[in-house]
């Protein structure tokens, strides 16, 4: 059997070579996230100003168009189906996104 004070002593050093480990780890994570915040930063903000530029051309276009595009009636179904799927990605789930809130405001008014 070892000595009460040795097992403490050992128990002490145990816990400080693990606590310093992970330390050591959570400071080296910390390193390479400061190495890495700037350029993650850059492409954040051009990925933004793209998206705030795609938003403005689709405004635009919609504005040309006179309309939402999401209004029901005499126009080309094939064609606005071609252009919905051209659209980019994050239009067509924001225009989803506009159809799926006016069917459940009709629904909410039809009940």
């Amino acid at each position: 059997m070892h000595a009460p004070q040795s097992l403490l002593q050992a128990a002490l050093n145990r816990l400080g070579a693990r606590l310093g480990s992970g330390f050591a780890d959570s400071a080296a994570s910390l390193a390479v996230l400061a190495q890495e915040a700037p350029e993650r930063l850059r492409r954040e903000l051009e990925l933004f100003w793209s998206e705030v530029e795609q938003e403005a051309q689709r405004l635009e276009t919609e504005a040309s168009r006179g309309g939402t595009g999401t209004e029901a009636g005499g126009g080309d179904a094939t064609a606005t189906a071609a252009a919905w799927a051209a659209a980019p990605p994050q239009d067509q789930i924001d225009d989803l996104r506009a159809r799926v809130a006016a069917l459940s405001r009709q629904l909410e008014d039809q009940a």
